[in-house]
C-alpha cells in the first residue's frame, strides 16, 4: 500500500478518485506495441459499451427495432462495431457465404468456432450470437449443451442459436438456457432442414404452417429463448407471432412487423458478383451498395498497374537506405560473387533517385 501511495504522489495529475488500474490502462504506459510499427491496428474500445439482453428487452419494451446482421470474420465485425449493430450473429451460413458449400450442412464446430473467434476480435459493442452447427446438437441435451459450452469459453460468444421445429430442439433449447446460456431460437424456414423441408422453401404459406410457426416460437419462449428469428414466412404470420410473444422476433424475409431484422453482410453490401453466390443470395435481400462492383474495379486496376510496372512507384517504396549504404552493400555482394545482385542493387538505388527527389521537392513546398 506504501508503494502504491508513492506511486501516486509521484504522478502529479492523479486525483484520488482513480484507481490505479484506470490509469494504466487510460495512459497506454504499458503498451507493447512500438510507436513506429508498419501496421497500426485497432484503436482499444470501451468495454462497457458491449449490448446486453436487457439493453435489448428495453429496446423491444419502447418499440425500438433491433438490428442484427451476420458477419464471420474481423474485418466485417469491425464494420458492425463501427455502424452501432445491435447484435452480430456468427452464422452457419458461413458454409455457404465463405466456404462455398451450397448448403449449411457441411460446416463443422471447429470451422464455426474459428469464425466466432475472429469476429469476437473485431466486434467489441454488439452482441455476439453464434450458431450451432449441423450435428452438434441433436443426439441429447447432453451433446447441446457441450457445444453450447464451446461456443461460449472457446468462441467468446455472448450467446448461441440454434434451429427449432422438432421437440427434440425445443428441448435442447431448454437445457442450454437451464446450464446458463442465453439462446436465440429461429423457425419458419430452417436452412438445416433443407432435407425434410424439400429445399429453400418459404414456410407458414398455408394454415397448417402458419400456425406451427407461431406454435414453435411460443414453445422457444416457454424454453427461456431472449428471442426468435422468424425466417422466409408471410408478413401476416410474422405479425402474429410478433404479437403473440413477450420476446423480440428477428425477421429475415418476414416481413416489416418483426421487432428487428437480420440480413447478411455480404448479402447488404452486394459484395460477391459470382454464380455461385447470386445462386445463394436471398430474393429478400435489400443491397444497400454494390461493394463487389468496387472491388472487382480496383482489382483489375491493381493488375494493370503491376502489368505496367506503374506500381510500386517511390510513393509506395517508402523504406530507404542511403546512397553509401547502398555501395558498401553492392561492395559486400562482389565479395560474395554476387555481381549481378550487386549490379542490380546499384540500377535500383539510381532508378529510384529521381522519383525520390521529386517526392521530396514536393513535400518541401507544402
Amino acid at each position: 500500500m506504501a508503494v502504491l501511495t508513492s506511486i501516486r504522489k509521484s504522478l502529479g495529475f492523479i486525483t484520488k478518485r482513480e484507481s490505479f488500474s484506470k490509469i494504466l490502462l487510460g495512459t497506454g504506459c504499458l503498451s507493447n506495441v512500438p510507436e513506429n510499427t508498419v501496421y497500426g491496428g485497432p484503436k482499444p474500445q470501451d468495454p462497457n459499451q458491449r449490448v446486453t439482453l436487457t439493453n435489448l428487452r428495453q429496446k423491444h419494451k419502447k418499440w425500438e427495432p433491433i438490428t442484427m446482421v451476420t458477419a464471420y470474420d474481423y474485418p466485417s465485425a469491425v464494420h458492425l462495431d463501427t455502424a452501432g449493430i445491435d447484435i452480430c450473429l456468427v452464422g452457419d451460413s458461413a458454409s455457404m457465404v465463405v466456404h462455398g458449400h451450397d448448403t449449411t450442412l457441411p460446416i463443422t464446430l471447429e470451422e464455426m468456432l474459428v469464425h466466432c473467434r475472429a469476429v469476437a476480435r473485431g466486434a467489441k459493442n454488439p452482441l455476439l450470437v453464434g450458431d450451432l452447427p449441423f450435428g452438434t446438437y441433436e443426439s441429447s441435451t447432453h451433446q447441446a449443451v457441450d457445444t453450447a459450452v464451446r461456443i461460449l469459453k472457446e468462441g467468446g460468444m455472448d450467446a448461441i442459436k440454434l434451429e427449432a421445429g422438432a421437440p427434440s430442439r425445443i428441448t435442447a433449447a431448454k437445457a442450454i438456457v437451464e446450464a446458463g446460456i442465453a439462446v436465440m431460437g429461429h423457425v419458419g424456414l430452417t436452412p438445416q432442414a433443407i432435407s425434410v423441408l424439400g429445399g429453400f422453401r418459404p414456410q407458414g404459406r398455408n394454415v397448417a404452417g402458419a400456425v406451427k410457426v407461431v406454435e414453435t416460437a411460443i414453445a422457444l419462449q416457454e424454453a427461456g429463448c431472449f428471442a426468435v428469428v422468424l425466417e422466409c414466412v408471410p408478413a401476416p404470420v410474422a405479425a402474429a407471432a410478433t404479437s403473440a410473444l413477450q420476446i423480440p422476433t428477428i425477421g429475415i424475409g418476414a416481413g416489416p412487423f418483426c421487432s428487428g431484422q437480420v440480413l447478411v453482410y455480404h448479402d447488404l453490401l452486394g459484395m460477391l458478383q459470382h454464380p455461385h453466390h447470386a445462386k445463394v443470395t436471398p430474393r429478400f435481400c435489400k443491397q444497400y451498395a454494390h461493394v463487389g462492383d468496387v472491388i472487382n474495379k480496383a482489382l483489375l486496376g491493381y493488375k494493370e498497374e503491376v502489368t505496367s510496372g506503374s506500381f510500386p512507384s517511390s510513393a509506395h517504396s517508402p523504406y530507404k537506405i542511403s546512397a553509401a549504404d547502398v555501395d558498401s552493400f553492392s561492395k559486400e555482394l562482389e565479395k560474395l560473387g554476387l555481381s549481378d545482385a550487386a549490379s542490380a542493387a546499384s540500377a535500383a538505388a539510381e532508378k529510384l533517385k529521381p522519383l525520390n527527389n521529386q517526392v521530396g521537392e514536393h513535400q518541401a513546398t507544402k
